[in-house]
This record gives structure tokens, sequence and C-alpha cells, in this order.
């Protein structure tokens, strides 16, 4: 699901460049959220960068604050189009949240 030499090649960057950015890893990571969240990405790549995020010692708490700190920018339609792919990534069952929802909108 992730291959780094396709990624290389297609877009001719190289992975172990990043590190230039000078940004930590667990930084980096939540700035790349940022970037996934702007562009609508699909549900595997928000599971690694989420993967990314918690490898490097972020908490969901932080991740929320990532996807809080960027909402101003990316709007609205982003965030609930990306709510239930980054609540997958970060172990949030969505289903069965949704399934407890009552005819109200309340969780019953």
């Amino acid at each position: 699901m992730h291959d780094e030499q396709f990624i290389e090649s297609v877009l001719g960057i190289r992975l172990e460049n990043i590190g230039a950015s000078k940004l930590d890893p667990k930084t980096r990571a939540l700035v790349q959220l940022g970037a996934l969240l702007a562009v609508d990405a699909g549900a595997p790549s928000y599971q690694w960068i989420v993967d990314a995020a918690f490898a490097s010692g972020a908490t969901v708490e932080e991740i929320a604050g990532a996807v809080i700190a960027v909402a101003p920018t990316v709007g609205v339609e982003r965030l609930v189009s990306a709510a239930p792919k980054l609540g997958l990534a970060v172990g949030y069952d969505v289903d069965a949240a949704l399934e407890r929802l009552d005819d109200d909108g309340e969780i019953g």
C-alpha cells in the first residue's frame, strides 16, 4: 500500500530527503496530515500518515489538534469528507458510532 520506490519514480522526489525540512518526525507527520486533508486524500493515505504519527509519539489529541488547526484553511467540506477515513485510521469505529445514533442524531 505504500511503495516508496513507486512514489519516488512518479513524483520525482526522494522520501529520504524529507529530513531536509528540519522538522522532527511527529511534527512532519502532523503537517503531512494537514496536506492530506487539503487534497481530500484516500483512506490508505490517512492510515499511512496516522501510523507514522503514532510511531513518532503523536497522540489522538494531537492528531485532532492538527485537524482543528487546518480547518479554517481547508474548509468544512474537506473535513466532512475526511472524518470517516481519518476516524478509521485512528481506530475509531465509525460504523458502530453511526449505529448508536437515534432518529434525532443523538447518541443513544
